[in-house]
């Protein structure tokens, strides 16, 4: 839809959605000709305006008592206030803008949630000393005990994502989701201001423990699904925490630094080692006045990972890598690679040399099927396929008893 290629990826990561009920590809059609190409400003507005129309269409439903049409509009237009959003990063932690956008998104996704047919359960999750936002998806309302997936978000990605990102996918196979905002994501962020941190045990472990607390999650049966980011911090938490039985990492992440690097040249990477930080941050600067998608990812880097600076950022990311500890970890994985990912290209393909103590399984999903894209955008029901298949199996060798209602 753009010549732009970070416009192109997120139009399609909102589009994508819609298999689930977060986008009509004709509102999605429409919003996009009227952005101007790399007019961050016009991409804005227009997405604002779509999602304050939709979600007049959902509030005019729920005051009729229209349930199915105002949670459908509802949830699309959560959706558009994540997407009107995303390019607001010159200084997203005062911006109010950034603050109503997110709110309204955080808050239609909550009232369409209520009106979803399966159970949802807003959570608070313990953690050192605050708690974190999140939902719990169930299967139904019997109480039983089922398999549960919990999803980690990445880099950019919100809870409220959870929902289309795995949730709704889950739900239809028997599985229960629960889902959270950690450091450095959503509401945490937003609201909380906690910023990412290399730990992610740290984090995991109390949803873990959370998750332990509830009977209707099967504790034999837990699965850790990293989006994106999530990758690499489900998997570093998956090297200390060994209560879950199975690791989805969409897609795989080494090494976020590399990542970072990848492509830049090497006097640049050594003014970073060196603390030449005025000279680098101009350069990135200078970059980013050309590139949309470098200077986003830097500007919400700074933010999410409490970074002084673009150099800052890059020595920070280094603390973001399986080195040195995936080897420990021992749960059966799912490995996902896309096959044109311009954000980890060759990287699902170190994780899997690099687990070496765990049973891996590593699948690529092509252009040729539509699923090139870094996450498999825009073809979310392939991937869910691969994902929950592979799972089916996994499970079905542990003492877990197939879920009733799930595929097999």
């Amino acid at each position: 839809m753009f010549r732009n290629r970070t416009f192109s990826f997120e139009a399609l990561r909102a589009a994508g959605f819609a298999v689930y009920g977060g986008a009509d590809l004709g509102e999605v059609i429409v919003t996009a000709q009227k952005v101007r190409g790399g007019d961050v400003a016009s991409w804005h507005r227009s997405w604002k305006a779509t999602a304050e129309r939709v979600h007049g269409i959902g509030s005019e439903a729920l005051a009729a008592g229209h349930r199915v049409s105002a949670r459908e509009a509802l949830l699309r237009a959560s959706n558009y206030y994540r997407t009107a959003e995303f390019f607001l990063r010159e200084h997203p932690a005062t911006d109010p803008e950034v603050r109503l956008l997110s709110t309204r998104s955080r808050e239609t996704f909550a009232q369409a949630a209520s009106l979803l047919d399966n159970p949802v359960v807003p959570v608070s999750i313990p953690y050192e000393g605050t708690t974190l936002p999140g939902y719990l998806f169930l299967a139904d309302d019997s109480g039983t005990a089922r398999p549960t997936v919990i999803y980690n978000s990445g880099y950019d990605s919100t809870l409220e994502e959870a929902y289309f990102a795995v949730g709704a996918a889950a739900l239809s196979r028997g599985y229960n989701v629960l889902a959270f905002d950690g450091p450095g994501q959503g509401a945490a962020l937003r609201v909380q201001a906690l910023v990412f941190r290399p730990d992610w045990e740290k984090v995991v472990s109390p949803v873990v423990d959370f998750a332990l607390t509830r009977p209707e999650i099967d504790p034999e049966a837990i699965a850790l699904f990293g989006y994106s980011l999530g990758g690499l911090l489900v998997a570093r938490a998956a090297a200390y925490e060994h209560r879950v039985a199975a690791l989805i990492l969409d897609d795989g992440l080494y090494d976020l630094y590399a990542a970072f690097a990848a492509g830049s040249p090497a006097y640049f990477l050594r003014w970073i080692d060196q603390g030449r930080d005025g000279r680098t941050n101009r350069l990135m600067a200078l970059n980013g006045h050309f590139d949309i998608g470098a200077r986003c990812s830097l500007q919400n880097g700074c933010w999410a990972m409490g970074a002084r600076s673009y150099a800052d950022l890059f020595r920070k990311t280094k603390d973001y890598t399986l080195a040195g500890v995936a080897q420990r970890v021992t749960a059966p994985t799912l490995i996902l690679d896309a096959e044109h990912d311009q954000f980890l290209k060759g990287q699902p393909q170190l994780v899997e040399r690099a687990l070496t103590q765990a049973a891996t399984t590593l699948i690529t999903l092509t252009a040729a099927e539509g699923a090139g894209e870094h996450c498999h955008m825009g073809a979310l029901t392939r991937s869910h396929q691969v994902m929950f298949d592979w799972l089916d199996g996994v499970l079905a060798h542990t003492s877990m008893q197939p879920a009733s209602g799930r595929s097999a």
